[in-house]
């Protein structure tokens, strides 16, 4: 909450999608999990991460490997597209906690108001949750790795693909970085993004390993002049690069892919892909 604004009722944010882009019942997410999310004894700790949001099917395998390579700490910053365009442009979950299948994860709101505190962008709005599903998918998969896990849910909305610029980005990631370093405990930040949309599998190889690469490089601006020179339909490109700028602000010197793959690897047709790509950056 921000200094001095009245104190507002906490929310509890239930599923929109549980039933569609994962299972609903949950034994069958647990199940999912058993195959999905594998922590590995060398799970290392991450600045950053970049994860897909698509239906588990398609994209689970490539955020499961993500979520099995690092540790995850009690504190996350979720960074995702707004895809419903309801709500404010920069809109931050701010209190309450979000509902899943297998348990709640609880807004980390000491950490939530740093946030809003350090950037007059951003406004409190659970309206602009409600029905986005960029963040929901990662909740579980987020429970599995740490159940102790507490998360600030941002949706980056606004005119694709810079929203409302790249200075307002590079604000908005300079209040992240400054509210981590504030906070004084570990961190995640996860930017919520799937690759380039719809076109073939060929075509969708290419622009992707051109965004990609500029992930792996740690250069943001890159990325999304990529994005808009070829025309590569990458939905989180803007929370990707707010990211990106975050991390290196932090120290980040490294990325690394841990998985990509396309939805046709999935279901063999590969006339019409979406593209999935995980990286963990240090």
């Amino acid at each position: 909450m921000r200094k001095g604004w009245p104190e507002r009722q906490a929310m509890v944010r239930k599923p929109a999608v549980a039933g569609q882009f994962y299972p609903q019942a949950a034994s069958e997410v647990n199940a999912a999990l058993d195959k999905l999310v594998h922590p590995a004894v060398s799970a290392r700790e991450a600045i950053a991460v970049i994860c897909p949001h698509a239906g588990w099917m398609y994209s689970g395998c490539t955020a499961g490997l993500v979520y099995s390579a690092v540790t995850v700490p009690d504190c996350v910053i979720l960074v995702g597209p707004n895809h419903h365009g309801i709500g404010s442009r920069y809109a931050v979950f701010s209190s309450g906690a979000w509902q899943t299948p297998i348990g709640s994860v609880p807004v980390a709101e000491p950490l939530a108001s740093s946030l809003l505190d350090n950037c007059e962008l951003l406004a409190e709005d659970e309206r602009a949750h409600v029905q986005e599903h960029s963040l929901e998918v990662q909740l579980p998969m987020l429970l599995r790795a740490n159940p102790g896990v507490h998360v600030v849910p941002l949706l980056i909305g606004g005119p694709w693909p810079e929203s409302g610029g790249r200075d307002e980005l590079r604000q908005i990631s300079a209040a992240i970085a400054q509210s981590v370093q504030e906070f004084g405990k570990p961190v995640l930040l996860i930017a919520s993004t799937d690759l380039d949309h719809y076109e073939d599998q060929e075509t969708s190889n290419i622009k992707d390993k051109l965004a990609l690469d500029a992930v792996v490089n740690l250069d943001p601006d890159a990325l999304m002049d990529r994005v808009i020179e070829k025309e590569i339909s990458m939905c989180g490109v803007a929370a990707t690069c707010i990211v990106l700028w975050a991390g290196k602000a932090l120290g980040a010197t490294h990325a690394e892919l841990v998985d990509y793959r396309t939805s046709g690897d999935v279901s063999g047709d590969f006339t019409r892909v979406v593209g999935y790509g995980g990286v963990v950056i240090g």
